[in-house]
């Protein structure tokens, strides 16, 4: 397995669920994906809800979507935070228009309800965001672990992180990044790492 050149943006704001933060992180990275942590701008490093630091790489509001080929957002209550803030909910927003990867794992569905990722879309996630889902056009979905639907992958919550990231891990790997610019795949096929 290899991410080499693979450019994945991890969103992060305080009180993210620290696994759901480290794990990606540490995952993701280790398969060779050059990784970076997205804060939303207001500090250098955000904690999770125990309390544990992590550093950001840069703010929201000095990248875009043409920066990334994947963005991976945790849970916990970081998700809550991150949408006060319009550049994050943008930038998942602009890659999933763009036929990027876009990724939610337990609260972290907010976003991509923000974002518009949602509407026509399988979804999970963690169980009270059910209705947020489906207000927004989505698909509930509570019986799988991890769901795949064109280039949305979500997941319920830390017990399936490491499915999550064999999802989005294989994903890239089969070079599916590109869609026909409304979310919904198409029958071309761009590899990771160059410009749709």
């Amino acid at each position: 397995m290899s991410l080499d050149g693979v450019r994945i943006a991890l969103l992060i704001e305080d009180e993210y669920q620290i696994l759901e933060g480290w794990y990606p992180h540490i995952r993701l990275a280790g398969a060779g994906a050059d990784l970076t942590v997205v804060g939303s701008g207001t500090k250098r490093s955000y904690d999770s809800k125990e309390h544990y630091p992590m550093e950001v790489d840069r703010d929201a509001d000095s990248v875009s979507a043409d920066d990334f080929d994947a963005v991976v957002v945790p849970g916990g209550f970081a998700p809550d935070n991150m949408r006060l803030h319009p550049e994050m909910a943008g930038l998942v927003r602009d890659m999933y228009a763009q036929g990027k990867l876009v990724t939610s794992i337990c609260h972290g569905g907010w976003i991509l309800v923000s974002a518009g990722a949602t509407r026509g879309k399988r979804i999970t996630g963690y169980l009270p965001i059910k209705d947020d889902v489906e207000n927004a056009g989505g698909t509930w979905v509570d019986s799988e672990p991890v769901v795949v639907d064109g280039n949305v992958i979500t997941a319920r919550n830390p017990g399936d992180l490491a499915p999550f990231c064999d999802a989005i891990i294989d994903y890239l790997e089969s070079g599916r990044s590109a869609t026909d610019g409304a979310g919904a795949a198409s029958d071309t096929k761009i590899p990771v790492g160059a410009e749709a």
